[in-house]
Formats: C-alpha cells, structure tokens, sequence
C-alpha cells in the first residue's frame, strides 16, 4: 500500500540516510541543532547553552570548551593567562600521519595552543587561578605544553596567593609523546605539593570524561574534590577491567557516583 503515509515515512529515511551519509564535521558544528545520549530529541544549542549546557532531560553535563567553562565560573569577567609553548615534536613521532600534523590541525579547529587553557577571575571577590581542559584537542591529552600550563597555573596561584581550581578531562597522556608526557604526571603532582607548601586550596573538579594518568596523577590530588553527575572517571577502560578480573562490574562503575560511594 503506496499512501501519502508511506511516502512521508520513506522521505524521511533517504534525509536521514542523506544527513549521516553526507554531513561533515564542520556542517555539524556549524548546525544550529544538537543532542542528547538519552535520546529525548533535538534541541537548539543555544538553548542547551542557556541551561549551562546540561540536559534537561536527563540531567546529563555536555562537554564544554574552556572559554565557555571560564564565562560560567566567572560571569564572564576573566583573563586568559599566556602559557609557554615547548618544542613541537621532538620524537618526530608518525603513525597514520605526523604528530606536527595533528597538533597543526588541533590549533587550527580549537585555535587553542594546547589542550589546557589558564585563567583568572574571581568568584564572590575571591580572586583565583582556574584550569580547563578542550576535549576537541586531542581529546584533551596531556603532553609537554600541558604540563608547562599546569606548572604556569600553579606559579601563578602562589605568586597572587589563589587558590587552584582544575576542572579536569581527557583520556590521559598523550603516546605521540612517549616519556616526555608521561614525566608530566610527577610534574604536576610536585607542583600541587609546592600549593600546599604554600597553604594554598587545591579543588579539583571532575568532569566527563576523566581517564588515564590523569586520573593517576593531578586530578586525585585535590583538597576538595567535586564531580559532574554522571561523569565517566577511570584509569584504565571497563572492558579492559572486566578482562583481566574475569568477572562483571557493575552499570555504573566508574561514575563519579560509584567513585563517591
């Protein structure tokens, strides 16, 4: 039976078969349309913008740049502090393609110089020095120029006597980086110590997702720590887990929540 039902149901299917087939990254971040793992429908960005870029479904935190998380925390009122930039690739690390490659085309679609991004600002006239990380750069992996920033946050906190405020994510420390990403776990943790040394509040803000030797490093370190609802932090993935133990975990394992409890 050929009726105008099936003919609007079959129209459909070939736009949504049109959209996924054809749509670029860039045309889906430059459509005004966005949505939700929970499935509840499109809803215009600006309106998830509006409600700080949590679903009102579920509740669910959408990954969020710097900037937006900067305009958030201090109403828009802050300043980006200039971190150092080491040496781009001194590995010459190549897989599928060269590492200079990727931070090339990471600078140019965050136009970010690193992943991690500094600033000052002030909640409730407390003046302090805040981190956040851009997932869209390399899924927010932590290499030299990282940790550079994360040293430069904590100079800048004890020289203005702030505290440090880090709203943590990424999938851990970047491979194409080798040892040199990885010194930056004790890198980070001996700066924390100096904040300390220096009776400095260290509050670490959890956000989706937190992975990897950053979750092994700086973002457990905190004197205070807070979570996102919901957000994913681990060391190592489920799957991996459920291998190597043998045995199931449970839905929410590696939920801020489950962490929490």
């Amino acid at each position: 039976m050929n009726n105008w039902i099936t003919k609007i149901i079959k129209a459909s299917e070939k736009i949504k078969t049109a959209f996924h087939e054809r749509a670029t990254a860039k045309e889906i971040a430059a459509s005004p349309w966005t949505s939700c793992t929970c499935m509840s429908g499109p809803m215009l960005k600006k309106d998830l913008k509006a409600n700080l870029f949590v679903c009102p479904s579920c509740q669910k935190h959408h990954r969020i740049s710097p900037k937006d998380r900067f305009s958030i925390l201090f109403s828009n009122d802050y300043e980006i502090i200039k971190t150092p930039v080491p040496k781009d690739d001194i590995l010459e690390f190549v897989d599928t393609k060269s590492y200079k490659d990727r931070l090339k085309s990471a600078r140019k679609n965050t136009g970010l110089d690193c992943s991690m991004v500094v600033a000052t600002g002030a909640i409730n006239k407390i003046n302090i020095t805040a981190i956040a990380s851009e997932f869209g750069f390399l899924g927010a992996s932590v290499a030299s120029a990282e940790g550079e920033a994360f040293l430069a946050a904590a100079q800048h906190a004890i020289e203005n006597k702030h505290p440090l405020v880090v709203f943590t994510a990424g999938g851990g420390m970047r491979m194409q980086e080798g040892m040199i990403s990885l010194s930056q776990m004790p890198r980070t943790t001996l700066a924390i110590n100096e904040l300390k040394k220096n009776n400095l509040p260290y509050i670490v803000v959890l956000t989706d997702p937190t992975a990897g030797g950053i979750t092994a490093s700086y973002a457990m370190l905190g004197d205070l720590h807070l979570a996102e609802p919901g957000a994913t932090v681990a060391f190592a993935g489920k799957r991996v887990i459920e291998g190597t133990v043998n045995e199931t975990l449970p839905q929410n394992f590696q939920t801020s929540e489950y962490l929490r409890d």
